[in-house]
């Protein structure tokens, strides 16, 4: 079928005939077939790589041009940004929405096409944003997910609330792992679209010793080393080849990484400008050790690494410079970086309660999915590495021939279900108990369960929890959220957080730094620290220094909770002392990345407090206010008037104040020569014109004055997350700016960069 045959936008065909594209995989003519662009519902399952954000262009392109507005969910920050510059510049207007989550983002509405994580479309929801109920076709990227227990019930509620919004609205949902397509299609009201078909041939099969054995087929390599995961990787370069490897932790990543690099031993252009640049932006141990690698062509991708770094290894990869990149899972479904070989070499991981289990079918599928480059390689090999040869038969059949697991709703949770409760009830999509009741018979749950009982005592004792906790009144039967209650809805926390945080609050008349953020670590929503023996000294040694000032009370029942909290908060407070990034990472054993992620989600819960203490304890704003710029910039208190400059960051505010140039006003007076002598002229001329411009009225607000700090769409409940799940902030709108207040500014955390 060729795609100058179908009634799609001029402008989007011209883009596709750019890129070469002229006609259609098997799997997109099926969805034509079935009514892709004339408004039916479409649950789309087909392999990696087939064709499904083209599908939905095609859909997203001729909504538009009927004058609708196409909403695309995806599940990472990461594939946000990707999709965006896949959408753009095809003759719609596309807009991003993945950073603060109390705003209503009107702006967003002016676009054609926006596209936004799951946490970010339910926080528009309860913030009342008025052009959702514009939107005329919803987009779901990787809906397996809503089998996710971290995520999934955020995914289900959304696409729930959108549904009963819009009851006219067409969904087109994908994913490439779903064992029960026809459950999920029949939830959806959807036609089913599966498909084997892959534009590359995928050739899956188990390694042992010297032999690749596929179906039916074997392959021989050499073994030059030891290592068969290297020899492997050898194999596949020699070849002409790039290989990914899925291992089972970082620390498993960085060896192989290493490995790999000894073995590889390239010496190329792009490899060794690569290697500068990450030099240039390396503060610790671990980015250095990445740099060494890339030099020689292999490289390591987990959430430990900066955003930046793992932006270079992936420009890398893609550019064919990086042979090989060792990772965690979750650059399987994060980012489609694909490659001629995968290697699975760690299909075992530690469970706790469990010890070492299997992964999942659907995870393994997820892995396999990116070999093999489109107009690239003539075939795509996912391999697992067996450790006996009896096991090579054994994982053929329980990963290369095995279905995938079906997707269940994982909404069934008393506590998940409050959190959604409290926000039906705040944004009035429902006003009682029958309310409630009707609603949630439309969520996947009930359509896979019936099991109305089970929903009802839930619904009772969420309204009873919430009722109790002065978030909602019940006036005979009719329920309405307080004035606490909405706002605990629109700061979008967990209300078992919001009740921690003001009981925290109003139970403490004297302030504490430390209390606060041992507060805010103890909440449901918070990301914390995994614990490991050599730390108990450290934190035993800290707890009895600093027992005043916790608020926090130890518990031998939750000692591990505790301990982690207690971590997690030292990790900050060092931060907050401009504690070197190097000597963090080595004294709490994580990387930048964590660092970046631990400082973005505290900093959306101390902004969460700072609202919740204006309403509920106003003795503490001021305090908050001033904590929520420290942690958002990492600064000691005598740095906030310069970080409210647009422009200056922990960096130069440090140089700044170390100088003598304490504030805004002796910055002025200093004037560009000297300032710019400190922080170079073009900076310096930029900071005095805006402090010039806040003065007269005429500029910019300066920035920081209670600003929210960004709060990653990706955390909804990872109170346990010493996961792999990459984090970067995108927020904006192509060509367009925001018509409304803005609480913060949505910038990265860049740690050893000067600009933020």
């Amino acid at each position: 079928m060729k795609i100058s045959d179908l009634p799609l936008p001029a402008e989007l065909v011209a883009a596709y005939t750019t890129k070469g594209i002229d006609t259609l995989y098997p799997p997109q003519a099926a969805c034509l077939e079935k009514g892709l662009l004339t408004g039916t519902n479409l649950l789309v399952a087909i392999p990696t790589a087939s064709g499904k954000t083209l599908i939905a262009e095609m859909a997203m392109h001729t909504h538009r041009a009927q004058g609708g507005r196409c909403l695309y969910i995806v599940p990472l920050k990461a594939l946000a940004s990707e999709k965006f510059a896949d959408f753009t510049g095809k003759g719609a207007s596309v807009g991003v929405a993945t950073g603060d989550l109390d705003r209503r983002d009107a702006y967003l509405g002016r676009n054609d096409i926006i596209i936004a994580t799951s946490e970010k479309v339910d926080s528009l929801l309860r913030n009342g944003a008025p052009w959702l109920r514009d939107v005329t076709l919803l987009v779901v990227d990787e809906v397996h997910l809503i089998d996710s227990e971290d995520r999934g019930p955020t995914l289900e509620m959304v696409i729930t609330k959108l549904r009963h919004m819009n009851p006219a609205m067409q969904v087109i949902a994908l994913s490439a792992t779903i064992g029960n397509p026809s459950t999920l299609a029949g939830w959806l009201d959807a036609d089913l679209v599966t498909s084997d078909w892959r534009p590359v041939d995928l050739r899956e099969g188990v390694a042992y010793r010297d032999t690749i054995y596929f179906d039916g087929s074997e392959r021989k390599y050499a073994t030059p080393t030891k290592h068969e995961d290297v020899n492997l990787l050898l194999d596949c370069v020699a070849d002409g080849g790039q290989c990914l490897i899925f291992v089972s932790s970082r620390r498993n990543a960085e060896a192989f990484a290493k490995r790999a690099a000894q073995a590889l031993k390239l010496d190329e252009p792009g490899l060794q400008h690569l290697a500068t640049r990450l030099e240039a932006a390396a503060e610790t141990d671990m980015g250095r050790i990445l740099a060494a690698c890339v030099r020689n062509g292999a490289a390591f991708h987990h959430a430990g690494l900066g955003p930046a770094q793992r932006s270079l290894v992936e420009q890398g990869f893609r550019e064919g410079a990086i042979r090989a990149i060792s990772s965690t899972p979750t650059l399987a479904a994060g980012l489609n970086l694909p490659a001629r070989r995968v290697i699975i070499r760690d299909y075992l991981r530690f469970s706790a309660g469990a010890g070492m289990t299997p992964i999942p079918v659907r995870e393994y599928r997820q892995m396999a999915g990116r070999a093999g480059r489109p107009h690239l390689d003539p075939y795509g090999e996912a391999v697992l590495i067996a450790k006996s040869e009896d096991a090579v038969y054994d994982l053929f059949e329980e990963y290369c021939t095995a279905p995938d697991e079906d997707v269940s709703s994982r909404s069934s949770s008393e506590g998940v279900l409050t959190t959604h409760i409290l926000s039906l009830i705040a944004t009035r999509f429902v006003r009682d108990g029958e309310g409630l009741m009707a609603f949630l018979r439309k969520t996947f749950y009930a359509y896979q369960h019936n099991e109305e009982r089970l929903l009802k005592r839930i619904i009772d004792r969420s309204v009873a929890f919430l009722t109790e906790a002065g978030m909602v009144t019940d006036l005979s039967g009719t329920l309405s959220a307080t004035e606490y209650g909405e706002l605990t809805s629109r700061l979008y926390i967990d209300p078992r957080s919001a009740e921690i945080i003001t009981r925290g609050l109003r139970e403490h008349d004297e302030w504490s730094v430390a209390g606060l953020l041992q507060l805010l670590c103890t909440t449901p929503d918070m990301y914390t620290l995994f614990v490991r023996k050599n730390d108990m000294e450290m934190l035993e040694r800290f707890y009895y220094a600093h027992e005043d000032e916790l608020w926090g009370e130890f518990s031998y029942t939750d000692m591990e909770d505790f301990f982690r909290a207690l971590k997690t908060t030292m990790l900050l407070l060092d931060w907050m002392e401009e504690t070197g990034e190097e000597t963090v990472c080595e004294r709490y054993g994580v990387g930048p990345g964590d660092i970046y992620n631990i400082v973005e989600g505290v900093g959306w819960l101390v902004h969460a407090g700072r609202r919740l203490a204006r309403l509920m304890a106003p003795v503490h704003n001021e305090a908050i206010a001033a904590t929520e710029l420290r942690v958002k910039h990492g600064i000691k208190e005598e740095l906030i008037p310069l970080v409210k400059i647009r422009g200056i960051g922990r960096v130069r505010a440090r140089r700044l104040y170390t100088n003598g140039l304490t504030t805004p006003a002796a910055i002025t007076k200093a004037g560009v020569e000297k300032v710019g002598a400190i922080i170079g002229r073009k900076v310096a001329e930029s900071v005095i014109r805006e402090i010039a411009a806040e003065r007269t009225g005429a500029g910019h607000h300066l920035e920081g004055q209670g600003g929210a700090v960004p709060f990653p769409g990706d955390r909804k409940n990872t109170r346990r997350a010493n996961d792999e799940c990459g984090k970067s902030e995108t927020t904006g709108t192509q060509g367009e700016k925001d018509d409304e207040p803005r609480s913060g500014q949505a910038s990265l955390f860049i740690f050893g960069d000067d600009t933020k």
